[in-house]
């Protein structure tokens, strides 16, 4: 039999792995100094200095975009060119870019939108998605007498299979709500081939999109992927917390909604603007770009912030990579005993920088303490909690320990995180 060729990805150049962590706050200590490993960043983020100190500059301003002054009209402008980035990010024509508090609230909105204004007797979600994506989907199916369809997960890939989506789906179906990428296993949806199967038995279907976890580490692309609705969290995307931005298709953001009377029909905002929001996106594609600028300097800000993000997961590949194979000092997850990969395979293009994985003789949350004494960052995800409880289940699993790092992570940082793995694998062996 052939052997199967893995994809690794390639390391950015160690120079600019350096430039890059001296963008970030707190990567390599925690707020009081202490040296550690922030390996959370699917539920946290790493914060990029450039952002907090825009948002510090753009929210001590007190005047309001709405009026006609100069201070007014540059907050204005501060606005517009965030609502521009967003469209970039997105590579988004048209539609309406919603800002929100949080994006899980948009999500709620853009699911009521539709549950209750588009005909049809079912809508259809996935056991894989975040609260916000399935109790939506849940609570209107239960309110309007319409029946709820879940795509069953892979246990195998960790991920939702399009023949599995597509089976639910029929022409009376009014919604298909799903998220782009695991958050407990880092698994990426064929979103592209998911919407083509899905259009083809029914042409006009609404179509929502949690991105939330999936957007800072790879590229999202509305125009291969024509959704109706898609929501990003800034605070994911190396941003600031109290901030949700969502983009919805001209037909989703017509449907009845909450607006002022007075607003535009697509108008999906309520009450002022807040313009730092849109000054932290802005500083956000400004990284992105620069990071791409290192790898060439043709084309236009969003063939600037394509090769950025595709830079970014190459290098997330191969620190993924690194995690499951280790080096020839360390060796990987895959190689330590005591140390189980849930959810594992080789297509890492398929894999988001995610991984769950077991510890013998550990309960789920001890292991996570174990980390954290040893200086480093994770996370448990037990089905006692109701972001892990469906997933989990899915999958079998009665929990895991998550390991999310970043960009800005380096190899020596992965090995560091292998080395107290071995040692804790070794202490409870012992």
């Amino acid at each position: 039999m052939a052997q199967t060729t893995i994809d690794r990805g390639e390391a950015f150049p160690p120079e600019l792995s350096l430039q890059i962590k001296e963008r970030f706050h707190h990567v390599d200590h925690d707020f009081t100094g202490r040296k550690r490993l922030y390996f959370e960043n699917a539920g946290g983020s790493l914060r990029l200095k450039a952002v907090l100190e825009t948002m510090a500059k753009v929210d001590a301003i007190p005047d309001s975009a709405e009026r006609i002054h100069e201070a007014a009209s540059w907050l204005k402008d501060v606005q517009t060119q965030g609502v521009d980035d967003v469209r970039l990010l997105l590579n988004a024509k048209g539609g309406t870019v919603h800002a929100s508090l949080t994006a899980s609230g948009a999500m709620f909105e853009m699911v009521r939108a539709v549950a209750e204004n588009v005909p049809g007797d079912n809508i259809v979600t996935t056991t894989l998605e975040h609260p916000s994506s399935y109790d939506s989907a849940a609570q209107y199916a239960q309110r309007l007498g319409k029946e709820l369809r879940v795509a069953r997960s892979n246990a195998a890939t960790g991920g939702i299979d399009v023949e599995e989506i597509a089976r639910l789906v029929d022409e009376r179906t009014c919604l298909l709500v799903l998220i782009y990428a695991s958050n407990i296993s880092g698994a990426k949806l064929d979103l592209e081939q998911v919407v083509r199967r899905a259009r083809e038995i029914k042409p006009d279907l609404y179509i929502l999109v949690d991105a939330v976890q999936h957007a800072p580490h790879g590229l999202v692309d509305l125009q291969k992927t024509p959704v109706d609705g898609i929501n990003i969290a800034p605070y994911k995307f190396f941003g600031c917390r109290g901030s949700g931005f969502s983009w919805l298709s001209e037909r989703a953001a017509a449907l009845p909604h909450h607006k002022l009377a007075g607003k535009p029909a697509g108008f999906w905002d309520l009450g002022s603007a807040a313009p730092w929001q849109f000054a932290a996106v802005t500083e956000i594609v400004n990284y992105v770009c620069w990071i791409g600028g290192q790898f060439g300097t043709g084309g236009d800000r969003r063939a600037l912030f394509v090769r950025g993000m595709e830079r970014i997961g190459l290098h997330e590949r191969a620190l993924l990579a690194r995690l499951l194979e280790g080096s020839n000092g360390v060796p990987g997850l895959r190689r330590i005993p005591g140390v189980t990969v849930l959810l594992d395979h080789d297509d890492l293009p398929r894999r988001d920088l995610i991984l769950a994985i077991s510890l013998r003789g550990l309960e789920y949350t001890q292991a996570v303490r174990e980390y954290e004494q040893r200086g480093v960052i994770v996370y448990e995800r037990v089905a006692s909690s109701i972001y892990s409880r469906r997933m989990l289940e899915s999958f079998g699993l009665e929990g895991a320990v998550r390991i999310s790092p970043l960009h800005c992570h380096t190899y020596e940082d992965v090995d560091r995180f292998l080395e107290v793995t071995r040692e804790i694998s070794e202490a409870v062996g012992a």
